[in-house]
């Protein structure tokens, strides 16, 4: 596997001055570090790279001995540099226009379901209870269906394939539960109630494994 271009993830370009290589790292260990974005799981990794790019490019001759093995171009260098910059703000967009809104919506709909089954289980064939219980389902669905828009709105980063993918399949569940549910109200068997229930355990579980904002 080729190892990261450590200009790249510096952000700085190969005729940058030691002084200005050791600026870019301290303003991306600031940026990056775990301490600073607990719940952030790739910060690690990141400051992993980071680290290890610094070894390289910190001290000249080990700069000096790694430009001449990899051949490194400056024209091709600042188009990397370029590269990742681009890649960067798409990632910031999507994680505050498309994961940030969706993630609110997912987690105000999983939090919302036990209060909910509490207050029907008083009575399930009271038609009073049963009407506010519909117009819950209801008002998940539209939670749910502007979450959806949301997260079809704009391609989703390669770097957070996996985090989006749970997304999605998080989405689907919570919709396949309020069905389920809005059975129940239709035939009062007990195994739609559980099975809906159980469809908002998996999503949640989906939900935790790709919750980055707490």
């Amino acid at each position: 596997m080729p190892q990261p271009n450590p200009y790249v993830t510096l952000q700085v370009a190969v005729t940058a001055t030691q002084a200005e290589i050791k600026a870019a790292y301290r303003r991306l260990v600031k940026q990056y570090h775990p301490d600073y974005h607990p719940s952030d799981r790739s910060s690690h990794e990141r400051m992993a790279a980071i680290n290890a790019a610094y070894e390289i490019l910190g001290d000249e001759q080990s700069r000096q001995a790694y430009d001449a093995q990899h051949r490194v171009h400056p024209k091709n260098a600042r188009l990397d540099v370029q590269g990742f910059q681009a890649a960067d703000r798409e990632l910031r967009q999507w994680l505050a226009l498309t994961y940030k809104p969706v993630s609110q919506i997912i987690e105000a709909v999983l939090r919302s379901l036990p209060q909910q089954m509490d207050v029907l289980a008083a009575d399930p064939f009271d038609d009073d209870l049963m009407d506010q219980f519909l117009t819950y389902l209801q008002d998940c669905r539209r939670a749910l269906t502007r979450a959806r828009y949301t997260f079809q709105a704009q391609p989703n980063p390669a770097a957070v394939a996996k985090v989006a993918a749970h997304l999605y399949y998080c989405l689907n569940q919570l919709v396949d539960g309020l069905d389920e549910l809005e059975q129940f109200s239709h035939s009062y068997d007990d195994r739609h109630l559980h099975t809906g229930q159980e469809l908002f355990r998996i999503a949640h579980r989906l939900f935790a494994e790709c919750r980055l904002v707490r």
